[in-house]
């Protein structure tokens, strides 16, 4: 078995089991994904991680491409999209069919509050391995702040505002 091919099946056991958990979508993985990556897996270094993470929060498309990100690290650009563009095409299609149904509005309301925990956490692992220093911690928690208080606050302000942030702590 070539390495290319060992490497997709780990990137498989490892992310498929997560992507089966992911309650909140895929910030609420972001722990676990830093974990494996890292210090289980030894993919990505954590510089490697924080970049990888930073380009796929500014690139358009789904949260999960962080996953998909860390796959083309290790195994190329076979991993890049198959694997999770399969996964979200099944489990899109079958949480599709029950929409709307009791169990289906019950499971949502239920699972809100470990979806928020789970993203909390990710967060956080993010900030751990960030480089920016003590003021990437200020803006992630003004940031938060402000969406808590006006929850539909455009987030290029947001943006403007943590690189304007930045830019005077580099300064200083």
């Amino acid at each position: 078995m070539s390495d290319d091919l060992r490497t997709l099946l780990t990137l498989a056991v490892v992310f498929v089991p997560l992507s089966l958990l992911s309650i909140g979508g895929g910030a609420s993985l972001l722990a676990d994904m830093e974990h494996q990556s890292v210090a289980v897996q030894g993919w990505t270094t954590p510089r490697e991680f924080a970049d990888l993470f930073a380009i796929s929060r500014a690139a358009p498309g789904p949260g999960s491409m962080l996953s998909a990100l860390i796959g083309w690290q290790a195994a190329g650009w076979v991993a890049l999209y198959l694997p999770s563009s399969l996964l979200a095409y099944g489990a899109a299609r079958l949480w599709g069919r029950w929409r709307g149904s009791a169990w289906h509005c019950a499971v949502e309301r239920g699972l809100a509050p470990i979806a928020a925990g789970l993203i909390v956490s990710g967060g956080i692992a993010v900030l751990r391995v960030s480089s920016g220093g003590g003021g990437v911690w200020v803006a992630a928690g003004v940031g938060t702040v402000l969406l808590l208080r006006w929850p539909r606050l455009h987030p290029l302000a947001l943006f403007v505002a943590g690189g304007a942030l930045s830019g005077l702590t580099a300064l200083w």
